[in-house]
C-alpha cells in the first residue's frame, strides 16, 4: 500500500533523513520510534506529499505520489496529526463527516453515501455515544478517537497517525492502541509514531528506529527494541524484559 525507496526528506536547504527504504502492506502496523527532532513528523509529511521528497520515490497503492492529485492521496491515505486543537464547535458527527471532503465536489453537499461512511466510521470506533457531543468539549482521548474516525471516513485503507497517544491518560492510550490492532486485523495498513517503545510490542508488527540522519534500524519489535539499540539512540540505560509473556521497556534510573 505504501512504499518508499532511497528516500531523502527534509526542508529546503536542510536534509533531515536520507536513504530510507520502507514498505507497508495491508494488515501491517509500522511503529516509528526516535528522539525529539529525529525526523518522524518530517518523514510523515513527506510520505503524505505535504513536503516534496529530496531524493528517491514514494509510491501509494503502486502509483508514484508525484503523479497523484491531493484528492487522490486523501482517498487512499488518512492522516491524524500529532495535535488536534479543535477551534470550532462542531459535533463529532459533523467533524467525522468532514473526512468525506475528498469525495465531494467543491460546491456540493454531502450525500447519503457520505453520511453512511461517516456513521460507519463512528460505529467502528465505538463512539456512537459521542456523535452529538461538541468536539471542543471532549477529552483528549475522545477527540483522538473522533479524528481517527474522520480518517476512516475518508475511505482510505492506509492510515498515518502521528503520536496518536500523546498526552492521553493510560486508559485512552490503551483504547487507541486497541483500535490500531483492530484496524490492522481488518486489512488496514497503519503507521504510527510514539515516544513509548513498549507500545510497539503491543501494537506493531514492525518497527523503524529513526535518529538524526535517518533510519537507524528496521525489523520486528523484538529485533529492534533492545537495550543496546535504545541506549544508542536515546542515550539512557534501559532494560527490556518479558513480563507474563509481554515484553516491556523499563528505564534504569
Amino acid at each position: 500500500m505504501l512504499e518508499a525507496r532511497d528516500l531523502g526528506y527534509g526542508y529546503p536547504g536542510r536534509a533531515v533523513g536520507r536513504g530510507l527504504d520502507l514498505e507497508l502492506g495491508a494488515g501491517e502496523v509500522l511503529c516509528l520510534l526516535g528522539p525529539n527532532g529525529g525526523g518522524k513528523t518530517t518523514l510523515f509529511r513527506t510520505l503524505l506529499g505535504l513536503l516534496p521528497a529530496q531524493a528517491g520515490t514514494v509510491r501509494l497503492a503502486g502509483q508514484s505520489l508525484e503523479t497523484l492529485q491531493r484528492a487522490d492521496v486523501a482517498r487512499r491515505m488518512g492522516y491524524v496529526p500529532q495535535v488536534h486543537g479543535a477551534q470550532f464547535a462542531f459535533t463529532v458527527r459533523e467533524a467525522v463527516l468532514m473526512g468525506r471532503t475528498a469525495h465531494i465536489g467543491m460546491f456540493a453537499a454531502p450525500g447519503p453515501a457520505d453520511r453512511d461512511a461517516a456513521e460507519g466510521a463512528i460505529q467502528a470506533l465505538g463512539i456512537g455515544a459521542l456523535a452529538e457531543r461538541v468536539i471542543t468539549e471532549l477529552s483528549g482521548g475522545e477527540r483522538q478517537l473522533a479524528m481517527i474516525a474522520r480518517a476512516l471516513a475518508q475511505g482510505a485503507r492506509a492510515l498515518v497517525l502521528d503520536e496518536p497517544t500523546a498526552s492521553l491518560d493510560f486508559g485512552n492510550q490503551v483504547r487507541v492502541l486497541r483500535e490500531i490492532r483492530r484496524l490492522a486485523a481488518e486489512g488496514y495498513a497503519v503507521v504510527f509514531s510514539t515516544h513509548d517503545p513498549g507500545q510497539a510490542f503491543l501494537a506493531a508488527s514492525r518497527v523503524l528506529l529513526l535518529a538524526h540522519g535517518g533510519a537507524r534500524l528496521q525489523g520486528t519489535p523484538a529485533e529492534v527494541i533492545t537495550a543496546e539499540n535504545l541506549h544508542d539512540v536515546y542515550g539512557v540505560e534501559v532494560r527490556v524484559a518479558a513480563l507474563e509473556g509481554v515484553r516491556v521497556c523499563m528505564p534504569v534510573l
